[in-house]
């Protein structure tokens, strides 16, 4: 029975959320790309000289 609790709150984490929210990120660049296709997930491919640095992504839509 636990484990099916945890099955259960895993979906909740992966609710779409109702309304848009606002997020406040302070960076260096910033590039606006549409996620492509790539067997089971999706793909974005960013410039070579961001190899090794963190990014952080948002779904706009």
């Amino acid at each position: 029975m636990v484990e099916n609790d945890k099955k259960d709150n895993k979906s909740e984490k992966r609710s779409t959320p109702q309304a848009k929210v606002k997020f406040e990120v302070y960076g260096e660049e910033m590039i606006e790309k549409e996620v492509k296709s790539s067997g089971n997930s999706g793909r974005i491919y960013l410039p070579p000289n961001w190899v090794g640095h963190t990014v952080k992504i948002i779904k706009v839509e």
